[in-house]
């Protein structure tokens, strides 16, 4: 058989071909379509798709984006209908907002591109003494977002464009005062009001519940009275203080660091200098500036011939208030201390030495070196600490970086335990009991590695409950990766009623104490109708002074009928009781220009928004655009009235 296909490879080959490639043709394309589909389209805007793949990867960046600046948040309440749906709508907005930006031709020039990544502090801060940006430093920043510096200013260029589109119709809002005053009116109005609190906790001694009572309310609100979702687990930890801590040095390593950085770590050179300046603003004239440079020019002409004379011609000409009275003198200063100018000058001076004219944004300068301070070169006993924490530090570093990969394919590669990537790593295997899912407060036994929302969320996932396999590595912080498996898997389960009777009895307490409050109020209001006897004196109330009340008290004071004076109304608070209102007067606002002013500002910043939402809905009407998904009913919308 096997010599038939040695010695007839032509005809073998040409068999394969007839049997391989129509195959390929009916399904391997079908199959590289289907892997090139992202799925249906849910959007169209200027005749491009959003697809139901690109609907759930912009949702997913939102929810991380979300979880990343507040960490304890649960991530659960935006896995909703309403909340992918609004994702959705913003991902239309965007493509809107780019394909006008296209359409009319905004670009972003090289210099308006340098201006912004000036701006923000994270590159800022990578630029040395001189203004140069560190490169390497750049990268690893935009490679931490997981992009190259090409990418990261193809983005900035965007954003830039896209910004534009709607910047000249926010910026160019106005509101008026009387617009403001207009507005604002009836929001600060106040009103004068009487009312009665009918507190639930004043009728709790009137309520008497038996045994019957509370089994038929423990029946009724099970959902109250459930444990916690919970885990046993076991996790392994990978975090760079482990690592630096269990480094042990070599003393020859130490020697050698030592001299190899003995310059960095020792203190800095200073220099003490004296100056003469003439100043000379940026933006003076010409003929100011001429003026100030030959007076500066005579000067070091004069103090050149006569180096002893500095101190004297210093006082008398130096413009400088500060040091002038002093000579010049400007005590010792480091690099960094001074104007660039100014400090190459100076530490490019020999002691006694004068500089020829100096140009700052100050005016003219001329400089005297009066005296070096070298730097002290320390011991190596006395530097040790500091050598070992830079060293350690500098190693664990390493370590992490080379440590991290491993650790992140072992629990991904050998998923039905911890202990391969334990024994590989020399990491120890721990274990926590009662792990909650939704951890407000952070698990005890984890600190607050344990209450990290990524590990917590892959923690309770499917594949981690049900296959018990390991999870992702999670970087709870920086420089510090979780991997976690399920040991045992507690469900929320309600609790029996001989644990939680006490609590059942004091819920259904609170509730029948509040229903006698209501009970009470609602008489309260329907005795008001023929008699406002028994009434406190009236407050004058507002929503800038609430005089105490709460929110729903306040609102409904404001929601009253003017028309209808004196209004008489109850508010049920729920749990906390009943309160009764009866408006009898609205009076104006006070008389706060501050406040009117801040109002101002802010009712521009309304008024601007609203202005953008409507130019946006034209750009949308424009560039034909569509959303093929139905909007989820709100929750109001589902309740029946």
């Amino acid at each position: 058989m096997f010599d038939f296909v040695r010695n007839n490879t032509k005809i073998m080959m040409g068999l394969l071909f007839l049997l391989i490639i129509p195959s390929f043709v009916m399904f391997g394309l079908e199959g590289y379509s289907r892997f090139n589909d992202q799925g249906a389209a849910v959007a169209k805007v200027n005749g491009n798709k959003i697809s139901q793949g690109e609907w759930d990867a912009a949702h997913k960046r939102e929810v991380d984006r979300i979880r990343s600046s507040m960490p304890n948040i649960d991530v659960k309440m935006f896995d909703t209908p309403e909340a992918k749906y609004a994702t959705l709508e913003r991902l239309v907005r965007d493509q809107v907002v780019a394909a006008a930006a296209q359409k009319l031709q905004l670009v972003a020039s090289d210099t308006r591109l340098a201006r912004e990544l000036q701006s923000i502090p994270a590159i800022a801060a990578l630029r040395s003494a001189d203004g140069k940006l560190d490169m390497e430093r750049y990268k690893q920043l935009v490679a931490s977002q997981g992009m190259t510096p090409e990418m990261f200013e193809m983005q900035m260029r965007s954003d830039i464009s896209n910004r534009q589109v709607i910047q000249g119709v926010q910026s160019s809002a106005f509101a008026t005062l009387a617009q403001t005053q207009t507005a604002m009116n009836a929001f600060m109005q106040r009103r004068e009001v009487q009312i009665v609190n009918f507190p639930a906790s004043d009728f709790l001694s009137k309520v008497n519940v038996n045994d019957a009572d509370i089994q038929a309310y423990y029946d009724k609100n099970t959902a109250k009275f459930q444990s916690a979702e919970s885990a046993d687990i076991e996790y392994v930890v990978l975090d760079i203080e482990s690592l630096r801590q269990s480094i042990v040095l070599n003393e020859q390593d130490l020697k050698t660091y030592y001299e190899q950085n003995l310059q960095r770590l020792s203190s800095k050179e200073e220099r003490r200098a004296s100056h003469i300046l003439i100043t000379a603003a940026k933006d003076a004239p010409e003929a100011e500036k001429k003026a100030a440079r030959a007076k500066a020019e005579e000067l070091l002409k004069a103090v050149k011939a006569k180096p002893a004379s500095f101190a004297e011609v210093a006082r008398k000409n130096s413009q400088d208030p500060g040091s002038a009275v002093k000579g010049g003198d400007l005590d010792f200063f480091g690099r960094g201390a001074m104007v660039k100018p100014f400090e190459d000058a100076a530490f490019g001076l020999k002691k006694s030495e004068i500089s020829d004219l100096v140009e700052s944004e100050f005016g003219y300068h001329i400089i005297q070196l009066t005296d070096i301070k070298a730097p002290k070169a320390q011991s190596f006993e006395s530097m040790r600490p500091a050598l070992e924490a830079d060293l350690k530090k500098q190693q664990a570093q390493r370590k992490y970086a080379e440590m991290a990969e491993t650790f992140s394919n072992t629990v991904y590669e050998q998923s039905d335990s911890l202990k391969p990537v334990a024994e590989k790593l020399k990491l120890n295997v721990q274990k926590a009991s009662k792990v909650l899912r939704n951890a407000e407060a952070p698990n005890a036994q984890g600190k607050n590695l344990l209450s990290h929302p990524g590990l917590l969320q892959a923690l309770f996932s499917e594949a981690s409950l049900q296959k018990q396999r390991n999870t992702e590595a999670v970087e709870v912080a920086p420089s510090t990766l979780v991997s976690a498996r399920v040991v045992k898997h507690q469900p929320a389960a309600t609790l029996p009623l001989a644990d939680v009777k006490d609590l059942v009895k004091r819920s259904l307490m609170q509730d029948k104490a509040a229903e006698m409050a209501k009970a009470q109020g609602e008489q309260k209001v329907a005795s008001l109708k023929t008699s406002a006897d028994g009434l406190p004196n009236a407050v004058v109330l507002s929503r800038e002074k609430n005089q105490k009340q709460l929110p729903q008290v306040v609102d409904a004071v404001l929601r009253a009928d003017p028309n209808k004076l004196p209004a008489v109304s109850g508010v049920d608070l729920g749990a906390q009781g009943y309160a009764v209102i009866r408006v009898t007067k609205v009076l104006p606002p006070e008389d706060n220009k501050d406040l009117m002013k801040q109002a101002q500002q802010q009712f521009t910043q309304l008024w601007g928004s609203a202005e953008t939402l409507a130019y946006l809905a034209e750009l949308k009407a424009l560039l034909k655009t569509e959303i093929l998904v139905t909007k989820p009913a709100s929750e109001k919308a589902k309740t029946p009235a």
